[in-house]
This record gives C-alpha cells, sequence and structure tokens, in this order.
C-alpha cells in the first residue's frame, strides 16, 4: 500500500500546486481586475501602488499563475510564502495573537502550503519537470561524452 501512495505522490503534489495556483491567482486578480467580487468583496479594485495591498495582489496574481503552470514554482511559492507570511503578521495578528480570532487563517495556510511546495517542487504536470528533463537530459549527455584532451 505504502509503495502505490508512494508512486503517486508526484501526481498528488502536482494536482495539490495547480489548485493552489489557481486559488491564489484569483485571489490577486480578484483584488486587481475586481473580477469574482473585487478587492475585499467590494466588486472594486485596488488603486495601482497603494501599499501593501496592491503589491500583494501582484504577488498573488503572478506568483499564483506562476506556481499553477509549475515554471519557477519553487522561487515563485517562496516569494508567495513570504508574502502571506507579511500579510499575516503586519495586518492580521496587530488584532490578535491566534489566526482564529484575527481573521488570518487563510493567511497562514497560504504561507505554510506555498512554504511545503518550496521543498516539494511543482510535482507532475509542471513545465519546471519538462525544462528540468532537458537540463538533466544534457549534463547526463556531457557527463557521458568521451573527455577531449
Amino acid at each position: 500500500m505504502s509503495a502505490r501512495l508512494n508512486s503517486a505522490q508526484p501526481y498528488v503534489i502536482g494536482l495539490f500546486r495547480i489548485v493552489l495556483g489557481l486559488l491564489f491567482a484569483v485571489h490577486g486578480a480578484a483584488s486587481l481586475f475586481g473580477v469574482l467580487g473585487g478587492a475585499a468583496g467590494t466588486g472594486g479594485t485596488i488603486a495601482a501602488g497603494t501599499w501593501p495591498g496592491w503589491y500583494a495582489a501582484v504577488i498573488q496574481l503572478a506568483a499564483g499563475a506562476l506556481v499553477l503552470l509549475g515554471l519557477g514554482t519553487r522561487g515563485a511559492a517562496l516569494i508567495a510564502s513570504g508574502s502571506m507570511a507579511y500579510a499575516y503578521f503586519d495586518v492580521h495578528q496587530q488584532a490578535a495573537l491566534w489566526p482564529i480570532q484575527n481573521g488570518g487563517e487563510l493567511s497562514a495556510l497560504f504561507c505554510w502550503t506555498f512554504f511545503l511546495l518550496v521543498f516539494t517542487g511543482s510535482g507532475a504536470f509542471g513545465l519546471d519537470r519538462l525544462f528540468g528533463r532537458t537540463a538533466a537530459d544534457g549534463e547526463r549527455a556531457a557527463e557521458q561524452a568521451p573527455a577531449t584532451a
């Protein structure tokens, strides 16, 4: 049973990454463009350049899209995780210590799930795997090529 679960791991991580990236990108798009309820559910958008909301929304859209595609997953996930840590500690924790009290559950969950992707990588279905294979194949070919003096 364990071997079957282990063999499915890259596919489950890939699906997890896709859903996580989609949710994060949609959150950013809602804040930037007013789609799907808009900024803070008002149907509006965040004014360009507004600190920190507009910058957070840009990170959400860009990092979410990259994670969704599985392109630069580890770097995008690290930036997304850091932005959510900032959101939790700077915005939510001022109200109360615990996430359940300060409304920071979503920020905490996004922070830790993106942090997990930093270490797991993109899993299956990601563009990282295509480029990773190409680079690895090139390295293997270089190692196997006869040395010339």
